[in-house]
């Protein structure tokens, strides 16, 4: 801030001051004009002269800032980041005046936000556009993102964008069950936006009858929660039985008459009286979209998921070296959100029989159980090694890092291998290949891929009601094209067929991998 100040003339420093003074006296004329110099000044003066120096040529001051035409300084200002601006406008006067205009604000609501609405419509309500960034831009900028909502096994998906000149947090629902490959639906849950120059004004869109008042806390880091205060908003004039009917339809797109199957309809009305308490106070916790690398099997991203009676949930799929995990964002009363439902390993791929055996199923069950084992071997050896290298390691207690050494370079050239492996099996698998479920697999779509690029063994998550008894049971994963996968899960002999959701979210990428990494235990932690 001293470096602007003796830009643009108004420092502190007596020479910034003198130079200010000349200004002014040039402007008022010869008449009125003073000594350039003060006493210091003559008396330096004087003695170079008395040396017999010639006097110096008399230089001018350097330019000022303040020198510049207004509408440069509105070009150079708008062009500085907005959170940077309160400070310009403490320099001086004349800068406080000129970050009052409009313009700079406007272009910063366009590049920070994405604002691309006709700001010029806001003069109607009295708002302006440095009030547009600094009550509702910049003050909730921290939940712009994905979420995830902390609704017990259910879970969520919100994604909370600028739209227009609102912040708006929406909902998205997989689409009706079984078409998984059809669109993500969404609905608003609230919004925020601007009356009057007042603060901003939060609204809750839940229920049928119109935005109304609602509050927003931010909690913590990467974590808000949001209240109503109008809960009555919430009712509908025929009741409970009214809200279910309208909920099951927009939830599922039927009537409870078109579900035949009990334990199916005993689900749903679990899910509505449980999801249902929390209409009125929600928290969330931030969630992102998992980071991807060249090597990667196909690019990693949420994706929608059959899970028999459960409907369609919502999967995150991201890879870790010689794994692929994925995570569910929503969830079911037996495995809930945030749990690990597949991991896929990348190190065993699968060679498929001919059509006519992968009709049997236990020929097909044959060959995983065979990776199975080879996996369990490895696996044991592996152990077997760090206990050795273990007790080797305590022999040498005097001379523990040489002992390191080597440990750490067999670690290095064993996931060298693994990974050298897994893209020698992409290189030498078909680029298709025939597929079929196998007789006795149960699929909630009927309409899935005939062909596959290539498969690996995996295990899948299952337990009982209430996440009990969990525990990873062999499958198949099959990875269809670029936008689909599906997975084969030998116990419940099922199939899950996954679709690539196809938004583009903004402010959802992870700062790092470490990040990622530390978002993927928090949301495993909550329901464990």
């Amino acid at each position: 801030m001293a470096v602007c100040a003796r830009l643009c003339g108004v420092g502190p420093s007596r020479g910034c001051r003198r130079r200010g003074a000349q200004r002014e006296q040039r402007r008022e004329g010869p008449a009125d004009s003073e000594p350039d110099t003060d006493a210091e000044e003559e008396r330096i003066e004087g003695a170079r002269l008395g040396q017999g120096q010639a006097p110096a040529p008399a230089a001018r001051a350097p330019l000022s800032l303040l020198e510049l035409p207004p509408e440069l300084l509105v070009q150079i200002f708008g062009s500085l980041p907005g959170t940077d601006l309160p400070s310009l406008a403490r320099v001086c006067s004349i800068f406080r005046r000129i970050l009052r205009t409009d313009t700079i604000w406007r272009r910063r609501c366009r590049e920070e936000y994405g604002v691309c609405e006709n700001l010029r419509k806001l003069e109607i309500t009295g708002v302006s556009c440095r009030d547009v960034y600094a009550k509702l831009l910049h003050r909730y900028r921290h939940i712009l993102g994905l979420w995830q909502p902390d609704i017990g096994p259910y879970g969520g998906l919100l994604n909370v964008v600028v739209d227009g000149l609102f912040i708006i947090g929406w909902m998205y629902l997989p689409p009706h069950d079984p078409h998984v490959d059809d669109p993500m639906r969404f609905k608003p849950l609230f919004r925020i936006h601007l009356m009057e120059r007042k603060s901003a004004t939060v609204e809750c869109m839940y229920g049928h009858k119109g935005p109304h008042n609602g509050h927003i806390q931010i909690v913590k880091k990467d974590e808000f929660s949001t209240k109503c205060n109008q809960t009555d908003h919430h009712r509908m004039s025929g009741g409970r039985q009214e809200e279910f009917r309208t909920w099951l339809r927009e939830e599922w797109g039927r009537t409870l008459e078109d579900i035949f199957h009990e334990h199916m309809q005993e689900l749903i009305l679990m899910k509505f009286i449980y999801t249902s308490q929390y209409d009125n106070c929600l928290t969330y916790r931030r969630i992102y979209l998992p980071p991807s690398s060249p090597d990667d099997l196909l690019k990693p991203g949420l994706f929608k998921g059959t899970y028999g009676s459960h409907g369609l949930e919502i999967v995150m799929l991201s890879f870790h070296g010689k794994k692929a995990k994925g995570t569910k964002i929503t969830g079911d009363p037996n495995i809930p959100a945030g749990q690990q439902t597949v991991e896929i390993d990348l190190a065993h791929p699968i060679q498929l029989p001919d059509i006519e055996n992968l009709r049997n199923f236990n020929e097909l069950s044959r060959i995983v159980l065979e990776v199975q084992e080879q996996v369990r071997r490895e696996q044991q050896q592996e152990e077997e090694e760090e206990g050795q290298e273990e007790e080797e390691g305590h022999a040498r207690q005097g001379d523990s890092q040489q002992g390191e050494q080597p440990v750490q370079r067999d670690d290095a050239g064993a996931e060298g291998t693994e990974a050298a492996g897994a893209a020698t099996a992409q290189e030498s698998a078909p680029t298709s290949q025939p597929f079929v479920l196998p007789v006795g697999v149960i699929s909630r779509n009927e309409d899935y891929p005939r062909t596959c690029r290539m498969c690996f063994y995996g295990t899948g998550l299952i337990a009982g009601h209430g996440f009990t008894s969990p525990e990873r049971t062999p499958g198949i994963f099959i990875l269809f094209d670029d936008d689909r996968f599906g997975f084969i899960w030998l116990e419940l002999k099922s199939f899950s067929l996954y679709s690539r959701i196809k938004v583009s979210f903004q402010n959802a990428e992870a700062p790092s991998r470490e990040a990622f990494d530390e978002m993927l235990k928090n949301i495993q932690s909550m329901t464990t």
